[in-house]
């Protein structure tokens, strides 16, 4: 298993075009992949758009996102490659 803390860093934070990008990203590997806000312990599947949505993840919030399978390493990789591009969306 993998867990990684990553920032939300695009201005309209995890909105629904956002979340629809990481959940179509996270749906493409087979691994289970969970995301939780770090100062909660709930935890959401992040294939789940509503799941997703309910974290309410505005710009500044910091996630952890956990990873396990088979195609784990790739998975975190290609995740916080898209926080980080700000779900390509402007600055």
């Amino acid at each position: 298993m993998i867990r990684q803390s990553l920032l939300v860093v695009n201005n309209l934070g995890l909105h629904a075009r956002a979340a629809a990008k990481l959940v179509r990203l996270a749906s493409s590997f087979a691994s289970e992949i969970y995301l939780s806000r770090e100062d909660a312990s709930q935890q959401i599947d992040s294939k789940s758009i509503l799941g997703v949505l309910m974290l309410a993840a505005k710009k500044g919030t910091r996630l952890v996102v956990s990873v396990e399978g088979h195609d784990e390493a790739e998975a975190v990789e290609a995740i916080r490659r898209l926080f980080e591009s700000r779900f390509g969306e402007e600055m």
